[in-house]
């Protein structure tokens, strides 16, 4: 064994001082990590901290609050306030609307509308058998008769050229104008009629409204008003042809009494009047084939309307 200078010897003194603290520590680490419980083999690194923002910090099933809209109540507002639904502020420049589509042009060629069915063209008004009558050359022999009975009930009348107008379809092949309907029984105007339309009145005013007259108003029937007689035209409904196209019929609008009293007719008349007219409304139905006035309907308000329209078995229309 070599010997040891005495350098070397200090220097050793010094080692061997320096060892003994640190062979002390270990001998204590040692004793610590006997009592530890066992560690994993591996240990994740943690990673650096570095700055996030608030959304990714939070844990992912953790909701995140919307922001407070900006019109919700203060805490200082009335609290029937805070119950009212916030209202979304407009927006700050406002959208512009979508142009409008441009509309289609319509077709060059026009549809024309379905024509009707036959069966609404079969309902169409066959022609008046009446609009093709003219005068013969002799007058016929019911023609004579009925001007006969026209003078022996005092009549006075005159007679007119025929009435016919193609277009139309008016026709009265015999007219006569009436002046009287009877001895002191006058009809003003004067009233162009066919003669058995003629023959009708005057009966009617002899028989009917002069013995109501007497009756209902105590005094004589002096004169009949007529609102109408022969007129080429077409009933006021449209479609057929108006019997006054025949001088088949006469509007009556009032009676005049030998006293002077006039009576209208009209819908409201006086209760002794109203009496009167409806004697005579009534006893027109069957002389008369229509019969129509106040209240049939407002064409008739101010007039009784009689004729003698030919109807299937002699039927009557009163209104």
């Amino acid at each position: 064994m070599t010997a040891l200078t005495p350098p070397a010897l200090i220097r050793l003194a010094a080692l061997i001082r320096l060892a003994l603290p640190l062979a002390a520590a270990m001998l204590s680490a040692g004793a610590a990590l006997a009592q530890a419980p066992e560690l994993p083999e591996t240990v994740p690194v943690p990673e650096l901290n570095q700055p996030q923002s608030a959304q990714e910090a939070a844990p992912a099933d953790v909701p995140i609050p919307e922001p407070r809209p900006a019109d919700a109540p203060k805490a200082d507002q009335p609290a029937t306030d805070q119950h009212k639904e916030a209202r979304p502020e407009p927006p700050a420049i406002a959208p512009t609307p979508s142009e409008k589509p441009a509309e289609a042009e319509p077709p060059a060629i026009v549809l024309k509308p379905p024509e009707k069915p036959a069966q609404a063209q079969e309902k169409a008004i066959p022609p008046d058998p009446r609009s093709a009558s003219v005068p013969q050359e002799k007058m016929p022999d019911e023609e004579l008769a009925c001007r006969r009975r026209l003078k022996s009930m005092g009549v006075d009348f005159e007679e007119r050229k025929a009435e016919h107008d193609a277009a139309v379809g008016c026709s009265i092949p015999y007219p006569i104008v009436l002046k009287t309907l009877g001895k002191s029984l006058d009809i003003n105007p004067e009233t162009e009629l066919n003669c058995q339309m003629a023959e009708a009145a005057a009966r009617f005013a002899a028989d009917i409204i002069q013995p109501a007259a007497k009756a209902e108003l105590g005094a004589e029937l002096k004169s009949v008003g007529q609102a109408s007689a022969f007129v080429c035209r077409h009933r006021n409904g449209g479609g057929k042809l108006s019997e006054h196209a025949f001088g088949n019929a006469l509007d009556i609008a009032s009676f005049t009494l030998s006293d002077g009293r006039k009576i209208d007719i009209g819908p409201a008349p006086p209760e002794k009047d109203a009496k009167f007219l409806n004697s005579v409304r009534k006893a027109a139905c069957g002389p008369f084939k229509t019969v129509l006035g106040p209240g049939s309907d407002a064409d008739h308000s101010l007039h009784l309307h009689l004729d003698l329209a030919p109807r299937r078995n002699g039927g009557t229309f009163c209104q």
